[in-house]
């Protein structure tokens, strides 16, 4: 059973692929939704710490990772806690408790959506 709360960072209702909460950067003035969707989402990877942990559940064999597997950083085991929630809120991460352990995975289609809203406009 997930708990995981889920932003609205992906739009499954495009049907094709990955819809990103807000449009490439080079392709129109966001709206203010956009942006705060967008804000959320690098707030939560600011962080020196949730960025590792991030980067540790990202790249993690499997596509997901044990908070047992990925918990030194360098901080203590609440403050892993407190930055692996932030990263929940900001919908970067899904959670699901497996007995005593909590299990985090990156979705595919949050790492799509990232990269779309960075995308250049190919050379014409």
């Amino acid at each position: 059973m997930s708990n995981a709360k889920v932003l609205p960072l992906i739009d499954p209702a495009g049907g094709q692929g990955v819809t990103p909460c807000c449009p490439p950067l080079t392709e129109r003035p966001m709206t203010a939704d956009e942006a705060q969707t967008a804000a959320r989402m690098f707030k939560a990877l600011g962080d020196p710490v949730r960025l590792r942990l991030f980067s540790a559940v990202a790249s993690h064999e499997g596509g997901e990772a044990c908070v047992c597997d990925i918990s030194d950083v360098g901080v203590s085991q609440p403050t892993v806690s407190h930055h692996l929630k932030k990263l929940k809120e900001a919908g970067l991460l899904a959670s699901e408790r497996r007995g005593t352990w909590v299990y985090y995975r990156v979705e595919p289609s949050v790492l799509a959506a990232m990269g779309r809203l960075l995308v250049l406009p190919a050379a014409g």
